[in-house]
């Protein structure tokens, strides 16, 4: 009875899979705020390396080649494994066949680091020397830390302010890989300075974050901004993980009815999804598509679709997504990776397009999954993870109750060793359900 499905390094994937190519419908265009025009590739390499600027508005090619020295840089710790959940399986007393992708054995912990490089390797073939960006719960901000160092870049991090009190471990593994890590908001930005005089006791939020990061980058020589989640070309680098899957699948002899990630900009959703998604767009394929994003930040299921600004200070292109407003403040929740206002673009298009749904789930639920899932298979999930484990034991549960044996795949993206004071919150009875009230 095989549990864990490994690819040999031969059967790594050389190319990324871009879905807007194939995509019925492709997605509205970012828009320039000033003028209302799409935005170009030259409008978008003023912030972005130029490379991520073409693959960001790309509908064209399906098939995106993985530079060489970045390939070289997944053999260093990919394939990641697929694995069966035999143990939760045998809790839930349901038929159905659960599995998981597990990206929590990355460097960092998380699927992060599968954008991080190719975008470090672009600005360095670019000639850029400093690199910036914003930070949650902190995977992608130690993500970056890592890659600006093994590509000799300067690295500035401007993480949420209450993700940094609640997650300062993370903020040290950025400082041991050598980025400069500010609180957001902070009084180091025109944007962080607005937002402080109008709120000085502003918890951060990802919006504001984004804002602090795009000025530093545009208003520095030689300095580019990098992104975690939301854009089109971050979900594009995270594709490796659900092209490897599929071949996985494979071996285990099996095909996913129900594909589940967490959701907070889209990447590790669009990763996981986009390449069995393809079969749907391509072939009909029945699967169902299901993005589990927290209670207290309902994009996905109360947002409306409309063009907004992808950051606090309006700085960003004007994208077309599900959003909640740019302005929204979040609920100071453990899951600080998801605390994000809007959808990505693609995600967005496709839930309009009915290919994918999203599910909400309250913080104590997310909670009690994760402990089962630790209590069962050994591994600790980060908070937002957890959201993915909670929608795959209600599917799992559906499944008992129906008598289906259905195959659920879901995408453990980060482990929870550095979140164990929420975990510690929970078990002494301190986390409360935060619900958008709207």
């Amino acid at each position: 009875m095989t549990k864990r499905f490994f690819l040999p390094e031969s059967e790594l994937p050389r190319q990324w899979y871009n879905i807007q190519a194939d995509m019925l419908t492709k997605p509205l265009p970012p828009l320039n705020p000033a003028t209302r025009e799409p935005v170009t590739v030259d409008d978008l390499s003023q912030i972005f390396a130029r490379e991520c600027a073409k693959q960001e508005l790309d509908q064209e090619h399906a098939w995106i080649d993985i530079p060489e020295p970045v390939y070289e840089m997944y053999k260093y710790y990919r394939s990641t494994p697929l694995v069966r959940a035999y143990a939760l399986e045998q809790l839930l007393d349901t038929p159905a066949h659960i599995y998981f992708k597990n990206e929590s054995v990355n460097p960092l912990g998380s699927h992060k680091v599968n954008s991080a490089l190719p975008q470090c390797y672009y600005c360095k073939q670019e000639g850029v020397t400093n690199v910036t960006t914003e930070t949650g719960a902190g995977q992608w901000g130690a993500a970056l830390s890592y890659a600006a160092k093994i590509y000799g870049l300067e690295c500035a991090v401007y993480q949420v302010k209450i993700s940094m009190q609640q997650k300062p471990y993370r903020s040290s593994i950025m400082r041991t890989f050598g980025a400069t890590v500010i609180g957001s908001p902070s009084m180091s930005t025109r944007a962080g300075k607005d937002i402080i005089t109008r709120e000085p006791n502003h918890p951060g939020s990802l919006g504001t974050a984004i804002s602090e990061a795009i000025e530093l980058a545009t208003t520095t020589p030689h300095c580019k901004y990098a992104l975690g989640s939301v854009l089109n070309h971050v979900a594009l680098h995270q594709s490796i993980i659900g092209l490897e899957a599929e071949k996985q699948m494979e071996l285990a002899g099996e095909y996913p009815d129900i594909v589940i990630a967490c959701f907070g900009g889209g990447s590790n959703f669009g990763g996981l999804a986009f390449p069995f998604m393809r079969h749907t767009i391509l072939e009909g394929r029945k699967t169902q598509f299901i993005a589990a994003e927290p209670d207290s930040c309902p994009k996905l299921t109360r947002g409306e679709f409309r063009y907004d600004f992808g950051d606090s200070a309006g700085y960003t292109p004007l994208l077309p997504m599900f959003t909640l407003g740019h302005e929204f403040k979040p609920a100071n929740i453990h899951a600080g990776g998801l605390r994000y206002h809007g959808a990505g673009v693609i995600v967005s298009q496709l839930l309009k397009d009915g290919y994918m749904q999203g599910v909400d789930i309250p913080q104590l639920e997310t909670f009690e999954a994760a402990t089962l899932f630790a209590r069962t298979e050994g591994i600790i999930p980060a908070p937002e993870s957890a959201h993915a484990i909670a929608a795959a034991i209600r599917e799992a549960k559906r499944c008992k109750e129906s008598g289906e044996q259905k195959t659920i795949l879901f995408n453990l993206s980060g482990h929870g060793l550095i979140d164990m004071s929420a975990y510690d919150q929970y078990n002494n009875g301190e986390l409360v359900n935060y619900s958008y009230q709207g």
